[in-house]
């Protein structure tokens, strides 16, 4: 009985009644770890991205690049752009759904900016072309970075998920790799197509 009314409080308070971790390792097509690639489930209908994950919502100018290189925030959240440079930005995106502009401001200003459409965010200077940086708007609980090693864990997965979707902007055409992985297992390894020993950039 004390099970059953367990069970029923879960589903009322609409967290899913059993959950489990999965443990992933990203390689690319050489079979070297990549790191800073996005790992995402797609959450139910009755689940929502969080307004905010443990890391925080911000994309530094430092050394004339963006840092990080690659960031995952959840959608309806706001993203802050630190100018860390002595040299002035000017900020913009062209994405669809999350256009914006961040006209010329200087070292420690800083510019923030509320993303409300899932998808890539592809950053640019339009000061210095080298820059770019690449923010994924996600609209699931479930989404983390690889580590330097190329691993992550998502943790507290509802069984009934099945998929799990790997991106990174220099790998696979820039596209995601959708995986269907049985939900009784513990760990998955997911290889991208490409290479970042060919990429000229160095992701942070």
């Amino acid at each position: 009985m004390r099970i059953l009314l367990s069970l029923l409080a879960i589903s009322l308070l609409g967290l899913p009644a059993f959950a489990h971790d999965l443990q992933l390792a990203v390689v690319d097509a050489a079979g070297e770890p990549v790191a800073h690639a996005v790992v995402l489930v797609p959450a139910s209908k009755d689940l929502q991205a969080p307004r905010s994950f443990a890391w925080p919502s911000v994309m530094e100018q430092k050394n004339i690049q963006f840092s990080p290189y690659i960031l995952v925030a959840p959608v309806g959240s706001e993203v802050q752009f630190p100018n860390r440079d002595r040299v002035r930005h000017h900020v913009y995106s062209f994405s669809k759904g999350n256009r914006f502009e961040l006209k010329l401001y200087g070292r420690e200003e800083t510019r923030s900016i509320a993303f409300s459409a899932p998808g890539i965010v592809a950053v640019g200077c339009n000061i210095h072309d080298n820059m770019i940086g690449y923010i994924r708007i996600v609209d699931t609980p479930f989404a983390v970075r690889t580590g330097a090693d190329g691993k992550a864990v998502l943790t507290d997965l509802p069984t009934s998920t099945g998929n799990v979707t790997v991106w990174h902007p220099d790998l696979s055409g820039g596209e995601d790799v959708i995986t269907a992985f049985d939900t009784r297992l513990s760990q998955l390894k997911i290889t991208m197509s490409g290479s970042l020993a060919n990429s000229s950039r160095t992701p942070h």
